[in-house]
């Protein structure tokens, strides 16, 4: 059965006491989820920066994995406000949003930083969440297009290892509806041919932000690894009915994907103490994906 990931960025919309609440509600629900449990369904939660530790031990005895919303491109030292991966690395977070469309926006992150930031997460064993997508409403072949060659660009010089590619198009974050199903389907299965093709990305994913809730991962059904919420998970009804939808998902794909995932212990970010892999660009195959494609029921 071929794994499915859901994850949750909370951004700061709860304050401390409000998270430590929602924590304590969720891992309850997802140390009882059958799916969660078995591994079948890989979830994570990404908190704010003073909600890490909480959150760390609301979900320790769980399989839900904390993660940050940033990392720093740079090493322990003389780098004010920074928060670096090795410190992150050391209390326990295992993957890291980076890339966001609200940070290349507000404060003007470029594709160079974002692939810095990668590269200082991968280094220490923390698997990035890379968030891309396209800021304008494009045609969905202009759209995997774009997408496949940002990717790209955020991966240029990074060393290798599997990362959780986020699709989140700029115009549908915040929106009251998801982009349009075939458009998701289209850009998704082009990212996911081009992490396929690239052997320093084995055991990477493609899951679908913006605007995401209920009932998407079942229409989207092939065509992606998974999702990735925001405000819908706010309640923790609807993140759970997520959850089941990913377990029914993951129930209907018997054939494992092609590559290993990141919990799988024959693929696995490197370690600080590790020799990190020669630096390699990912390179982008649209192959049949340049076309719309029908998306699995």
């Amino acid at each position: 059965m071929a794994q499915v990931t859901v994850g949750v960025s909370l951004k700061t919309y709860f304050g401390h006491e409000r998270a430590r609440a929602w924590f304590a509600d969720v891992a309850q629900r997802a140390a009882g989820h059958p799916a969660v449990a078995a591994g079948d369904v890989r979830f994570f939660v990404i908190p704010s920066y003073l909600q890490i530790l909480p959150a760390l031990q609301a979900f320790a005895g769980t399989p839900v994995l904390v993660g940050a919303q940033d990392v720093s491109a740079y090493p322990p030292g003389a780098y004010t406000g920074e928060v670096t991966a090795a410190e992150l690395a050391e209390v326990g977070v295992q993957v890291a949003e980076i890339g966001h469309a609200e940070r290349r926006r507000l404060f003007d992150e470029t594709d160079t930083v974002t692939a810095g930031k990668a590269t200082a997460a991968l280094t220490h064993g923390i698997t990035p969440v890379l968030c891309i997508g396209e800021a304008e409403h494009l045609g969905a072949p202009a759209a995997a297009l774009a997408n496949v060659e940002q990717l790209a660009a955020n991966l240029e010089n990074v060393p290798a290892g599997p990362v959780i590619v986020a699709y989140e198009p700029v115009w549908a974050i915040g929106a009251a509806e998801p982009a349009p199903d075939t458009h998701i389907a289209t850009v998704t299965r082009a990212l996911r041919a081009a992490v396929d093709a690239d052997p320093a990305r084995a055991g990477s994913v493609v899951i679908y932000g913006g605007s995401a809730g209920p009932g998407l991962l079942t229409r989207l059904g092939q065509a992606v690894d998974g999702l990735f919420l925001g405000r819908f998970a706010h309640d923790p009804d609807a993140l759970t009915a997520v959850l089941d939808e990913a377990s029914a998902l993951a129930a209907s794909r018997p054939h494992p994907h092609p590559h290993p995932h990141p919990a799988d212990d024959s693929v696995r970010p490197q370690s600080a103490d590790e020799t990190v892999g020669e630096p390699q660009g990912l390179g982008g195959h649209l192959s049949s994906h340049g076309a719309e494609g029908e998306v699995d029921a």
